[in-house]
């Protein structure tokens, strides 16, 4: 992804920003919310913060993801 773009379209079912080195995804419903998280929670991406914004049909789930770099991961244990 480059930085500081981004990634909308009309006919995008998510919409994505990336900003230095977080990604923010804006989701309609909790299914899509679920997707996203399974594919982006990676070895070098992990979920930093979510917010729930509005209720009823227009709830829109904004979840932070933030892209690790060497110094952020942890190590691993025996």
């Amino acid at each position: 992804m480059k930085d500081n773009t981004v990634y909308n379209h009309a006919t995008n079912m998510v919409m994505v920003k990336s900003e230095g080195d977080m990604i923010f995804v804006i989701c309609s419903n909790e299914n899509q919310m679920e997707h996203v998280v399974t594919r982006m929670t990676v070895d070098n991406c992990s979920l930093q913060d979510y917010e729930v914004w509005d209720e009823g049909e227009d709830t829109k789930f904004i979840m932070t993801f933030k892209v690790l770099d060497e110094y952020d991961k942890k190590p691993e244990l025996n």
